[in-house]
């Protein structure tokens, strides 16, 4: 009775002393490693998560049911990126019998469908093979600048389990399907890099870049002129040389003409000025009024009056978090990134389901989740509720299931 009763803790302090021996060789590897093998692990996680799922999923407008997994993280916005590939853009906004914008290419940027056709052009592989890998190669890039970001304000540890968090996000499966999420993240991190470190004038291109994979130009734009405001006002206790604010003045400048560049490019291949807004606009059916869909959606949810506060509660506490130790400790550039983005989310996105995708730019702030606490117990009960979530949002919003009205809630 002894022995047998002996076994289980035996067997317990191997396993932990194994586990411990794993985490010390583990902590000896390079930093790139280490981050490539976090990033890795989580994606064969999601990889799993949409295996599981796509045996599940019945037929949809992109297929029979049961696809496989190429064919499964194919669908929603992914066709339309395959579209762009295959046929470009429309030299004419489409428009209904009421002279409304119809769904169309133009609603998505091009940097990434044409690395796509160049990386095809060079290895004669087809968009379903290039699309996914060029995805997730691109999110290797992000936790990769992701993490040296996150070095300029944390030490080692913090840093790698802020990787931790932008790899296992909810939302974060998004990484490796046929989405433009994680090149945009990628010169997204880049970009808040060099400002950071004050690299202007190299941050250029990468903003250029930036502003023609997503729609993140105009925050950036803001947060690059507020931060030249704050630099100044604070030259008396932090100089601004002239030479500094000839290269930080350069970057706000061009970012804010390429915040422009897409919508130009539009109007200049249409010859329509609003073809992009327009055509923006065709997913919601009406009109842009600032901030107006986030009240509008508070009474549907809520009823007229808690509807009405339902927003002004959710601003206010954004803002108390912008306001929290943890987030102080990213620096300006990274808290006016943050708030300028909010702000940008607040006054022109009509807020539905795909609103939890388009949270990913706000990535700083996994920095600031991870600087709560030391607490290792912490750290992993948050790594188990974002990979729960990578469940429910797989399931509940990448998986088609038509509603009894038609359609389905997008991802």
């Amino acid at each position: 009775m002894t022995g047998t009763g002996q076994r289980p803790a035996g067997l317990h302090a191997l396993l932990a002393s194994g586990v411990q021996d794993w985490r010390l060789r583990a902590a000896r590897w390079p930093w790139w490693v280490q981050v490539c093998g976090i990033y890795a692990l989580a994606r064969v996680f999601s990889l799993l998560v949409f295996t599981a799922v796509a045996r599940q999923q019945g037929p949809s407008p992109w297929g029979p049911a049961r696809p496989d997994y190429l064919d499964f993280i194919g669908i929603w916005d992914s066709a339309w990126y395959e579209r762009i590939y295959r046929e470009g853009y429309p030299d004419q906004v489409p428009r209904g019998p009421d002279g409304r914008a119809l769904e169309n290419q133009w609603a998505f940027y091009a940097l990434f469908p044409a690395l796509v056709r160049a990386a095809n052009a060079l290895t004669g592989l087809e968009w379903r093979i290039l699309a996914p890998l060029l995805a997730t190669a691109a999110g290797f890039a992000a936790v990769l600048l992701a993490y040296k970001l996150f070095r300029q304000f944390a030490g080692h540890p913090a840093a790698l389990w802020g990787v931790v968090f932008v790899s296992s996000f909810p939302v974060s499966p998004i990484l490796q399907v046929p989405y433009a999420e994680s090149l945009n993240l990628a010169l997204l991190a880049a970009g808040l890099y060099l400002m950071v470190r004050g690299r202007y004038l190299a941050a250029l291109p990468v903003v250029v870049l930036m502003c023609l994979s997503r729609p993140v130009g105009v925050p950036f734009a803001a947060m690059a002129g507020l931060y030249l405001l704050w630099r100044i006002h604070r030259r008396g206790r932090n100089p601004l040389p002239a030479a500094e604010f000839a290269r930080l003045a350069v970057l706000v400048l061009v970012s804010g003409v390429a915040a422009l560049a897409w919508p130009v490019l539009a109007w200049a291949v249409t010859g329509e000025m609003r073809a992009y807004t327009d055509t923006e606009m065709a997913w919601r059916g009406r009109d842009l009024v600032l901030f107006q869909p986030w009240f509008e959606m508070g009474a549907r949810l809520f009823g007229p009056v808690s509807g009405f506060l339902a927003p002004l509660v959710l601003a206010a506490a954004a803002l108390l978090c912008l306001m929290s130790r943890p987030v102080r400790r990213l620096g300006p550039v990274l808290r006016l990134w943050c708030a300028c983005y909010g702000l940008y989310l607040f006054a022109f996105l009509h807020p539905q389901t795909s609103t939890f995708r388009m949270m990913l730019p706000l990535f700083p702030l996994a920095l600031a989740a991870a600087l709560v606490s030391d607490s290792r117990a912490y750290r992993v009960c948050l790594l188990l509720m974002f990979l729960s979530g990578q469940v429910v949002w797989v399931t509940w919003l990448w998986s088609w299931a038509e509603l009894p009205g038609g359609g389905d809630y997008p991802p």
